[in-house]
């Protein structure tokens, strides 16, 4: 009963998902074999090639539920995981003033973001969801705004499926940003967290630099995360809708931050016993894979020729004034 109820559904996109992971492992073997280092990583790998599975074949209903359980439960449970590699000493050196900078760079973005979508004649609904996918956390915060603003569902669906393919595109751009500036695996880190829509995609964007790079960025993004549940109440405020607007705790602290802030406490007091870190590692690499392999999957690039140039513009000016804010963070850091 248990199986059929709650397995069985999931087990054709899982299978679909772990084909894509483990073929994006056979492209980083095959790019070591060919060229004595590996230039792209499995997680991108992963990315890029459900991405192209999904856009050149589509993905039939059956393979749904397993895809988006691997894109949310199986990458939730890495980030638990991944928190019992970083210890608070680990980050001491992003600086005091970084959780401050975090929500000047969330606030700054929401402001701007919104007048550029005005300035290109969208309308209010659009243009805060564009500006909240873009400051916050991409389609989770356009998903959490909508209902609160009451947004029209081609809205929802116009600015979900850019900021997908805007999403994964920007994590193949950044790597070069980080060879091409000089960052430090810290301030990339930063400026990753900073930047980057989604979890997954932040630790997609990060593997190249460093276990480092990927520590601080998942953190900073976490902290930009909890940005949500104050953004929406304001937002329900403005409204007048604030009685109206119950947010469940889940969705102003999802539970994998907690689970994550958890972790990297008991690591920085030394709970966890040492033997234990190397197959936490292992497991939170594997499963990040396998998350990586589904948000592919979940990305059909032919969706973009239906989104509007106007929202595309904005989303991209949006997208240019978070980096150009986020870089403006790292000098005022590194002062």
């Amino acid at each position: 009963m248990f199986f059929n109820a709650r397995i069985k559904p999931i087990l054709p996109g899982l299978v679909i998902t772990l084909l894509v992971a483990l073929a994006a492992k056979l492209a980083e073997q095959a790019e070591q074999m060919l060229l004595g280092r590996g230039w792209v990583e499995s997680l991108v790998f992963a990315i890029l090639i459900g991405v192209v599975v999904r856009s050149l074949f589509g993905l039939a209903p059956r393979y749904f539920a397993g895809v988006r359980f691997c894109g949310k439960t199986v990458l939730e449970t890495a980030i638990v995981l991944l928190g019992g590699s970083i210890s608070a000493q680990a980050i001491g050196s992003a600086g005091g003033g970084l959780i401050l900078a975090i929500i000047v760079v969330v606030c700054a973005s929401l402001f701007v973001s919104y007048h550029i979508g005005r300035a290109f004649g969208l309308s209010k609904h659009l243009s805060m969801l564009v500006a909240c996918g873009n400051s916050i956390c991409g389609n989770s915060a356009i998903a959490a705004t909508a209902p609160v603003i009451d947004a029209r569902s081609d809205d929802v669906a116009a600015s979900i499926s850019f900021t997908a393919v805007l999403g994964v595109l920007f994590v193949f751009v950044l790597p070069m940003l980080h060879a091409g500036l000089g960052l430090s695996a810290t301030q990339y880190g930063i400026f990753s967290g900073l930047t980057v829509y989604a979890v997954p995609q932040v630790l997609a964007a990060t593997a190249p630099a460093g276990a480092l790079a990927v520590q601080v960025g998942t953190l900073v993004k976490l902290i930009r995360v909890l940005m949500l549940g104050p953004v929406i109440f304001a937002l329900a405020v403005m409204g007048g809708r604030a009685r109206e607007t119950r947010l469940p705790i889940a969705q102003v602290v999802p539970w994998f931050i907690i689970g994550f802030i958890a972790m990297m406490a008991a690591r920085s007091f030394g709970v966890l016993p040492e033997f234990a870190l190397g197959g936490m590692k292992t497991a939170s690499s594997f499963l990040t894979i396998l998350a990586m392999a589904a948000l592919g999957l979940s990305v059909d690039i032919r969706n973009v020729m239906h989104v509007g140039g106007r929202v595309v513009m904005a989303a991209l000016l949006s997208l240019i004034f978070l980096c150009l804010a986020s870089a403006a963070v790292l000098g005022v850091l590194s002062a």
